[in-house]
Order: C-alpha cells, then structure tokens, then sequence
C-alpha cells in the first residue's frame, strides 16, 4: 500500500508492455474487428477457443490470483492492459465479468478453491447483479435478476440473497437470454433462488460484493480507453486515405481540429484509467475517488470517440459491415455498466464531501 506523499507511477512498465505485445497479437490473429460484424450476424461472436488461447493459455485469467492459488500474481495494472486490448477489439470474451468482477468479490472470501478453478480460465463465474449495478450498490434480493452480463457464458454464479452469497451451478440455475444493445456483451435474467453452496453470511457478501463492483468500475475504464483509442486511430487512419477535392478529407482545418481534441481527450482518459488501475492494484485508500473520476470521465470519452469514428467514416460509418457501430455500442453500454455517471457523481460528491445541489439548508 502506497504511504502518505507517495508518487504514483502511470507509465506502463517493460512487463506490461510485453503483455499487451502478446495479448495485441492474439487478438490480432483470432478477433479482427473488420470480421466482427459478419460474426455478430450469422451467430454468437462468442469463440470458446479464443478465450482458452487468452485465459488458460496466456494465463490472463488468473493475473489477479495470487500464485499459490494457481494464479499469475499480478495487479490490476496488468488486467487493465488486457481489458485495454480487450477494449480496442470489442472481444467478446468474459474477462472483465470473471476475471476481475467474479474474482474480485471471491478475493475478498478467501474462496480457495474457485479462485483455483478461475485462475485456469476452464471455469467461468458471473456475479449475478445487474450490468449496471456499481459500487455502492448493495443487490442480494429473491427472484429473477435481468441484465446479468456474460451469465449465458458462465459455468458458475454467483448469488447475493439476504442471507449471504452463494455459489449455483449455472446449469441449476434459469438462465433466459435477453436481446442487448451490445451484442458482444450478451445479458440474461437469472432466477437462482434456491440450492447453491453458501461462501458467505449477509455482511461478508456485501463487502465482497462491493470490492467485486468497484474492481470492475475501475478496469472498466481501461477498456473505454482501448475502444476510445481504436476509435481514434481508425478514424486518422480513413481520414489519411479517403480523398476529395484531390486532398485528404483529414488535412481539412475542422477535421483536423476535432480529432486534435479527441486525442487530448483520450490522453485524459488514459491518464484516469491509469491512475484508477494503479489505485487498486496498491489498495490506495483513494481507489473508490480514483474509480468514480475515471468513469465519469472515461465513459464520456469512449462514447464521443465512437460517435466521431461513426461520423468521420461518412456513408460506410453508417452501414452494418463497418465495426464502427460495434464499438458505439459497446461504449454506450458500458456507460451505464457498473454505475452511470451520475452514480459515479454522486460517490464523488459525498467522498470529497460536497452536497449534492438543493441538499443543504
């Protein structure tokens, strides 16, 4: 844990460069954004292979294990930089829902056994809350749970009731698949009101639950940035090559003004993303302030980023063949997924102890 005064560091170091070489070149050769679009179309874009060669494989799904667990032993810097390639891709792949949310709150139980299972990346487990429940949030009713993301994918749930979180078989659970705006991230309702093996009582699970949240806000982040940078880059890239009046569109003035912002803002959104990251991965007591900053700010920048690649691409950003309008609805998904901007405000508000207007007096 950081001490008072300490510097934080947000450059990426050798090792995690070396991870996103590896990760960049995986999804490169499995998950090119330019076939996503016809995957989407004819079936589930979900590819149980790619994620054996990105979470076993690679052992990306065990970076936030501890090694005696079977784990890699890393930090959240390091899943960040997956969620990053993850996020510049719009992989469908269950790593942010398993890999960080669903271990996360297991960290915090001390469920040796699950970790071990998760930490191989043959096992999935989804904590079954709502898609846009965030921190602070405190789910644990009875009955049918909608917009459960990735549970179609899980192997395992993960299930606050009052009393406690408990651990379901997916295949004893109701699972009933819903129709998402993202189609790379699929939602299901989850009714799973009995049976299961009990991990914690009701003031364990809730504090499980919430570090569960807040880990998944924080990265959360890192992969707007992933999909905020390729948004930008392809759309340099189109503006370089696509021609009129015998000039590149993108040496245009206005053009030229409106990507020259978007960079400062990615730039922004890189350094949020990082310092959130960087927050939780040396359990700063300013990881829940670092997290609510980097959503309020990230999301925004991932969605602006979108809509930009969709309009500076002109007719071919409109059509369906064209990923762009993948990446617009990852990112207005995600500005909802686990808590809103305004959720995330209103945690600002209160940890930097300013009231909300209309609230004093």
């Amino acid at each position: 844990m950081e001490g008072p005064g300490a510097m934080t560091d947000l450059l990426y170091t050798e090792e995690e460069n070396d991870l996103r070489a590896a990760v960049r070149s995986l999804l490169a050769d499995r998950a090119d954004p330019a076939a996503l679009p016809g995957r989407v179309e004819e079936s589930t874009p979900y590819d149980p292979a790619l994620w054996q060669a990105l979470a076993a494989d690679m052992g990306a799904a065990g970076l936030l294990v501890p090694e005696k667990l079977g784990g890699q032993g890393a930090t959240h810097r390091e899943a960040a930089v997956v969620l990053e390639e993850l996020g510049r891709a719009v992989t469908p792949v269950p790593y942010l829902t398993s890999s960080v949310v669903a271990t996360e709150t297991l960290l915090a139980l001390e469920a040796r056994d699950l970790l071990t299972e998760l930490a191989t990346g043959r096992t999935v487990a989804v904590l079954a809350v709502p898609l846009a429940a965030g921190p602070g949030d405190e789910p644990g009713t009875t009955g049918a749970v909608s917009a459960v993301a990735d549970a179609v994918r899980a192997d395992v749930l993960l299930v606050p009731r009052p009393d406690g979180l408990y651990a379901v078989d997916a295949a004893d659970a109701d699972v009933v698949p819903q129709t998402p705006l993202d189609l790379t991230r699929p939602l299901a309702t989850v009714t799973a009101d009995a049976g299961g093996t009990r991990l914690a009582d009701a003031d364990a699970a809730r504090t499980a639950v919430r570090r569960g949240l807040l880990a998944g806000a924080g990265l959360l982040a890192s992969e707007q940035l992933g999909v905020a940078e390729w948004c930008l880059e392809e759309t340099v890239r189109h503006t370089r090559e696509r021609h009129q009046f015998n000039r590149p569109v993108g040496s245009f003035q206005a053009l030229k003004h409106r990507m020259a912002q978007l960079w400062l803002d990615v730039a922004g959104a890189r350094a949020a993303a990082r310092g959130a990251a960087d927050a939780l991965a040396t359990g700063s007591p300013d990881a829940p302030l670092a997290v609510a900053v980097a959503q309020v700010y990230c999301s925004r920048v991932a969605v602006r980023a979108a809509e930009e690649c969709v309009q500076l691409h002109g007719g071919i950003g409109m059509t369906w063949e064209h990923p762009a309008h993948l990446y617009l609805k990852r990112a207005k998904a995600d500005q909802t997924a686990y808590g809103s901007a305004g959720h995330h405000k209103r945690i600002l508000a209160e940890l930097v102890d300013l009231p909300a207007p209309g609230a004093a007096g």
